[in-house]
């Protein structure tokens, strides 16, 4: 069985300290093995990274843009490729994960305007013969730590902007797909990016650890669960680092009565099962107004009835299988306990019938859900989705804001002011009007509020230059000779 090597230095690294296997989740077989990094070994990755630093950054600009030019068009060229990649480690259908690689290649379009990106700003003769200039300077080594659900998104949506900048990266991807993230490096090297400046180790807490405390890492970039995001958060800050924890979500689609109902059904279904529910800006919830519910679930069920579940690899299948059987045994048990808590199951994903060992369950449709209920309260992170009723748009807006994450939400209406008053007035990072799925788009930032996101910082386009930079002021004069004098004062501009 072939292992999953470290890439450490431009090279290759197989170390085997410790291995476990990656399981193609459409079949539950173990397809490769893969080396679990030591602390030696991270350590190694983080003096690659440091022993690069210093000649990338003085990489000039504009050969830093070449490579991401040579990037893009190597990753155009390989995403079929890499889509297959992805689809065997994680499941998704090919089609998603080939739209999964399109919009990490929004980061990269964004962070091939780095010359533009990168300027600062001036003032001269702020005071007599004085200028004033600001620069943006790398930070150091990053650590990047990145999720299963989208091993080639959201890595490019942390790497690229990082090493645009002028920084190196240790990338940490999930151990359950790591392949995408070898083939990324592989990719970066050929469009010319030096050895070291891109280094990935495979891992576990242990390697998590090792960069959190490693007082060469400067800052941490992080993708995942809510406790595992404030975990990392503290330890990291807490040892004087930048950090950017992303963590979990719940979000919800607000449904008002007068939205066209055939519109909103295929959205709700597009965006509640769509990856097979393994997306933090998954719809889970919908907050259905009035009597909008009853005539809306039906319009689901219909839908459902004809949704295609099968191997990713199958151009007939539009949704994959969970990625372990440990997530498809929890997912199942969340719909298990519905009932019991005081819903209704419309749709019982356990029914559905699959051949072979694979890590397949079947979508379902929750309704009457309680808000005291774990289905509603917790991020299943699966094919189900959820049905609160409420009387007002009021009552919507409260539950919503009410809730712990505050990732991303949606309303679907024809009505402009209620649309508007929403976006004013919802506690949530990301808002659609009538878009299920508000991701942003590269030249804008992606993050949550509340406990979808600790730290101060959102991920990719614009506020990440801030978050891999730090900016340098510098005051300037050339004075002439015989206006020098001794002056105790405190400076002023004059």
């Amino acid at each position: 069985m072939a292992r999953i090597p470290h890439v450490i230095g431009g090279e290759k690294v197989d170390t085997a300290e410790r291995t476990q296997p990656v399981y193609n989740p459409a079949t539950g077989e173990a397809q490769h093995e893969l080396s679990i990094a030591s602390v030696e070994t991270v350590e190694q990755a983080i003096a690659a990274a440091q022993e690069a630093l210093p000649k990338w950054r003085r990489t000039s600009l504009t050969k830093r843009a070449d490579v991401f030019f040579n990037l893009r068009q190597l990753l155009k060229q390989r995403t079929p490729e890499l889509s297959a990649i992805v689809t065997s480690e994680h499941g998704k259908v090919l089609s998603d994960a080939a739209g999964e690689i399109a919009r990490g290649l929004e980061n990269v379009e964004f962070a091939s305007g780095l010359l533009h990106l990168l300027k600062g700003e001036r003032d001269e003769q702020v005071s007599t013969g004085v200028d004033v200039h600001s620069i943006k300077q790398p930070v150091g080594v990053v650590a990047a730590i990145t999720p299963f659900n989208f091993p080639v998104m959201v890595p490019l949506w942390m790497i690229a902007s990082a090493i645009a900048c002028g920084n190196t990266v240790v990338l940490k991807p999930s151990e359950r797909d790591p392949s995408a993230s070898v083939f990324i490096a592989d990719l970066f090297r050929e469009a010319g990016l030096p050895d070291g400046v891109l280094n990935v180790v495979h891992g576990d807490k242990v390697a998590v650890d090792t960069l959190l405390d490693s007082p060469d890492v400067k800052a941490v970039s992080f993708v995942g669960s809510t406790p595992i995001a404030k975990y990392i958060y503290e330890r990291a800050a807490a040892n004087g680092k930048r950090v950017q924890a992303l963590g979990g979500a719940k979000n919800h689609m607000l449904v008002m009565p007068d939205a066209d109902i055939t519109v909103t059904a295929d959205a709700a279904i597009s965006a509640a099962y769509g990856s097979a529910g393994e997306r933090c800006m998954a719809v889970s919830v919908v907050v259905a107004v009035g009597d909008v519910a009853d005539r809306l679930i039906p319009e689901l069920t219909s839908r459902i009835a004809n949704l295609k579940i099968g191997d990713g690899t199958d151009p007939a299948s539009e949704m994959g299988p969970l990625i372990t059987r440990e997530a498809k045994e929890r997912v199942e048990g969340y719909v298990a306990g519905a009932e019991a808590e005081g819903a209704t199951v419309v749709v019982d994903g356990r029914e559905a019938q699959f051949e072979g060992d694979g890590f397949f369950t079947g979508v379902s449709l929750i309704d009457h859900v309680q808000t005291d209920s774990k289905v509603y309260r917790e991020e299943i992170f699966g094919p189900v989705l959820a049905i609160v009723r409420v009387d007002s748009y009021e009552e919507g807006l409260e539950l919503i804001n009410s809730h712990q994450f505050g990732n991303g939400t949606a309303i679907f209406t024809r009505d402009g002011g209620a649309a508007r008053q929403f976006e004013f007035e919802v506690e949530a990072g990301m808002v659609g009007i009538n878009v299920p799925i508000p991701v942003p788009v590269g030249a804008f930032s992606f993050g949550g509020w509340k406990d979808s996101l600790f730290g101060d910082s959102h991920i990719y386009g614009p506020e990440s230059i801030n978050f891999y930079t730090r900016s340098k002021v510098v005051t300037t004069r050339w004075p002439n000779p015989d206006q020098s004098k001794i002056d105790l004062g405190f400076p002023s501009n004059h």
